[in-house]
């Protein structure tokens, strides 16, 4: 999607996002929730500091992850990025003093390298031309600081009510699905060790009563979304990027990957 279409349907996003999700019975900020909580306890097991952190929420849109970011990462510096300025325009009078603002001009992200503790995108990845994920998962590395966490929540191609859902949607008209496989191996050839894949949201509304058996099925490839997380190692090794890893677009790319030609993303 391109920026012109985030904006076009950026004032209307909530209503359109409830709408679609009523098979669930949850709301946007239900599926927001249930994300930042799940960052969160992935970080305590990891006993990682979760004190001051940098945060960055990519692909940010009108706020929605602002509220419960503010709520489990009470002193965190949260910096919201987006291509859609109108989105962010909405984010910032719901948010004013919640976050810093960032717009987006392209594949190189605006930040100087180690910048972040924590890289955050939610159902993001599947309005991007896939072979431009590369780079944009390269680029969440190069900004995270060493130990640093990235976490991708996307929609689970496998589940039957996702994929009704996405093409019902209006802001999902040109959107792709993004496997779980895949996305694992995408944040390996960026450089993230042995990437984790969780999957979440088994039960809609009307079995709900069941939700607390979902930590016991995370395994299963079913639920409605899933989420991959990486972490940045301590010490740094250059990436050997294969030109077979994955079908990117062109050598540019591939060069863009291997960090040779940052310039121009």
């Amino acid at each position: 999607m391109e920026k012109a279409e985030f904006d076009k349907f950026a004032e209307h996003y909530l209503d359109i996002c409830a709408r679609n999700i009523r098979a669930w019975g949850g709301t946007p900020d239900f599926f927001a929730r249930y994300k930042i909580a799940d960052v969160r306890a992935e970080m305590e097991r990891a006993a990682a500091g979760l004190e001051h952190l940098k945060i960055l929420d990519f692909g940010s849109g009108i706020g929605t992850s602002i509220p419960p970011f503010r709520a489990l990462f009470p002193n965190a510096k949260i910096v919201c990025a987006d291509v859609s300025r109108q989105s962010l325009d909405i984010a910032q009078s719901r948010f004013p003093d919640a976050a810093e603002y960032v717009e987006l001009h392209s594949n190189r992200l605006p930040f100087d390298d180690e910048t972040f503790d924590l890289v955050f995108t939610a159902c993001v990845f599947h309005h991007i031309d896939h072979a431009e994920l590369p780079v944009l998962i390269s680029e969440m590395r190069r900004v995270l600081k060493r130990n640093g966490f990235c976490f991708v929540f996307e929609h689970n191609p496998w589940n039957p009510l996702t994929v009704r859902a996405v093409n019902n949607c209006p802001y999902d008209e040109n959107a792709r699905l993004v496997g779980s496989g895949k996305m694992r191996r995408l944040l390996s050839a960026a450089g993230f060790p042995s990437p984790r894949i969780v999957y979440r949201v088994f039960f809609p509304q009307f079995l709900a009563m069941l939700r607390p058996l979902e930590r016991l099925l995370t395994g299963l490839p079913l639920g409605a979304q899933y989420y991959a997380v990486g972490r940045k190692p301590d010490v740094l090794v250059r990436q050997k990027v294969s030109s077979n890893a994955y079908p990117m677009s062109s050598k540019k790319h591939r060069r863009q990957l291997a960090g040779v030609s940052p310039s121009g993303l």
